[in-house]
């Protein structure tokens, strides 16, 4: 789309009639010679000439004027407006803990197929789902056993987050179960991050055995620090040991850090968890739009440059026909003995 920088500078097209209104040029009285016939010469001359003075007054005026509307036209500055280029910023971090003890290898959920699968095959099944959703945030996954590791930095390619998660596998990370470790890396993360949405979806299934931090105790640091835990707990509640789920100390992390806690037996469950976190953690996107504009000022200049070249190669070809007949008929001077007129060619 064409559009104009300074629209203001077609108000100027009148200036220079404006001008010369108001500052006429000078008139310098020139010398005439007075003769008896000069009414009767002065009609004739008019009357042969009327034709060719109107058309050199058109010419006189219209090259000028044309290369007065150029100008403007390029001090307008025109642009040709690019269709708009648009980007979404995330107003969200979201940090995935996942477990990958030992007892992520249960085999007590199944798939989408109906297929018997383990509880890590499940996870990833589901939440490559829920990432589906999240476009627009930046979302990081942390995986822990023994201890927590950074599988996956914030970034907005949520196929990179899906691609590294199912990668992970059972026992990558250590047999037990570090969940406080994994929240207080989770908030040291966040020390770089200016997203006005903080927030952590912690999955477990057993209790913490390798925590140097209580899970609480790093919760309330996450809290003080704006970072709201979600907590999911998949597996069995009878089960004793290692694989005991510990519900009271996911409760209590949820509570703590503003979030909440959920329980998931099967596929189903954690299904509809996920799809009932995808509406507490509703997508807020800002959205800047930027529309490329191309300058065009140089068009108009050329052409006035090509129309006043022109002007001058057609005035120049005039005069040098209207010479030709001149030089051609030779030159007239008076001989010194006899002081006869005579043409010399």
């Amino acid at each position: 789309m064409l559009s104009f920088a300074h629209l203001w500078i077609f108000a100027l097209l009148p200036l220079p009639w404006l001008l010369r209104a108001a500052l006429p040029p000078r008139r310098v009285p020139e010398v005439a010679v007075r003769v008896p016939f000069g009414d009767r010469l002065r009609s004739a001359s008019e009357n042969a000439g009327a034709t060719a003075k109107a058309a050199k007054n058109t010419r006189q005026w219209f090259v000028p004027v044309l290369l007065w509307i150029l100008l403007l036209v390029a001090l307008a500055r025109p642009l040709w407006l690019e269709p708009p280029i648009t980007k979404e910023l995330p107003t969200r971090d979201l940090l995935l803990l996942v477990d990958l003890s030992g007892s992520m290898q249960t085999e007590d959920f199944n798939n989408a197929e109906g297929k018997t699968v383990s509880r890590l095959d499940a996870v990833k099944e589901v939440l490559g789902e829920f990432l589906g959703k999240r476009d627009g945030d930046r979302v990081g996954l942390v995986v822990f056993g023994d201890a927590p590791f950074l599988q996956a930095p914030f970034s907005t390619d949520l196929d990179l987050s899906r691609q590294l998660l199912d990668e992970t596998a059972v026992g990558m990370a250590g047999a037990k179960t570090a969940f406080g470790d994994a929240i207080g890396l989770g908030v040291n993360l966040f020390e770089d991050s200016d997203a006005p949405g903080k927030t952590i979806i912690a999955l477990t299934d057993g209790n913490d055995t390798k925590s140097q931090v209580p899970p609480v105790e790093a919760a309330r640091v996450a809290a003080q620090r704006d970072i709201r835990i979600h907590t999911v707990a998949i597996g069995d509640p009878s089960s004793l040991g290692e694989e005991k789920l510990d519900e009271e100390t996911l409760r209590n992390v949820a509570k703590t850090a503003g979030g909440s806690y959920f329980f998931a037996a099967d596929r189903e469950e954690l299904s509809g968890i996920y799809e009932e976190l995808d509406q507490l953690e509703t997508r807020q996107v800002d959205v800047i739009s930027h529309r490329p504009q191309r300058d065009l000022f140089y068009w108009p200049l050329l052409v006035a440059l090509l129309v006043s070249l022109s002007e001058k190669v057609v005035l120049i070809l005039r005069q040098s026909r209207a010479a030709a007949p001149l030089s051609q008929s030779g030159t007239v001077r008076v001989h010194p003995l006899t002081g006869k007129m005579e043409v010399v060619k």
